[in-house]
């Protein structure tokens, strides 16, 4: 945990490119206050490594293969609820702002944001604060105030990963080797995200995701 005296703050870095850490450790060590103290490439070694590390902020990306980032993020806080998670995901929509949020993140980034937002999001969620991207901010908040509700929201986190590859138009093999499923498990949830949906094939179901800002149209 932090070091009270010098008031560091202990970072875990969760991205399945190793790449991406690197640089992120490298912005990282060029501060005085923070402290990159361990990585992980994947949700599963997230949840194990947290629990020997116990750092005080957990940037973690979600799109990873295995469980993935919000399947972590709910095991981690099962373990320890007070822990502070930043998702850096490279997501611009405010639909998978306010998952992260909805699972217990207290700050959501892209990773097009600059070098000096990651930094200063880590101190304010290190704080206990939720630090929300401005331009993702204004995206929920007008949303919010347009009384807007996606029927994706219907979607419980297994579906909503599953219809994310559908709509990319990904073949039901390929999203069960992607997430450890079997073929007839991903079957079952497509059926039940086009019942949810009201959609009767893929094509659909890329449509649904474009209007929630999910896709590029």
């Amino acid at each position: 945990m932090s070091d009270s005296a010098v008031n560091v703050t202990s970072v875990m870095l969760v991205d399945d490119h190793a790449v991406v850490r690197m640089g992120f450790r490298l912005l990282l060590e060029g501060t005085s206050d923070i402290r990159v103290t361990g990585e992980a490439s994947s949700g599963e070694e997230a949840v194990r490594i947290f629990s020997e590390l116990r750092p005080d902020v957990v940037v973690m990306d979600i799109s990873m293969p295995g469980i993935g980032g919000l399947e972590a993020i709910g095991r981690i806080l099962a373990r320890e609820s007070q822990t502070k998670i930043l998702v850096l995901s490279a997501h611009e929509d405010a639909m998978h702002a306010r998952r992260v949020l909805k699972a217990g993140a207290v700050g959501y980034l892209t990773k097009r944001s600059a070098a000096d937002e990651l930094i200063q999001a880590i101190r304010q969620v290190s704080q206990g604060r939720t630090y929300l991207e401005p331009g993702i901010a204004h995206q929920l908040a007008v949303q919010q105030l347009g009384g807007q509700k996606s029927p994706v929201e219907m979607l419980s986190e297994k579906e909503f990963k599953v219809f994310l590859a559908l709509a990319k138009g990904q073949s039901v093999q390929e999203i069960a080797d992607i997430l450890s499923l079997s073929p007839r498990t991903v079957g079952t949830h497509l059926y039940n995200i086009k019942q949810k949906l009201g959609a009767s094939n893929s094509a659909e179901l890329a449509i649904i995701a474009i209007r929630a800002g999910l896709l590029e149209p």
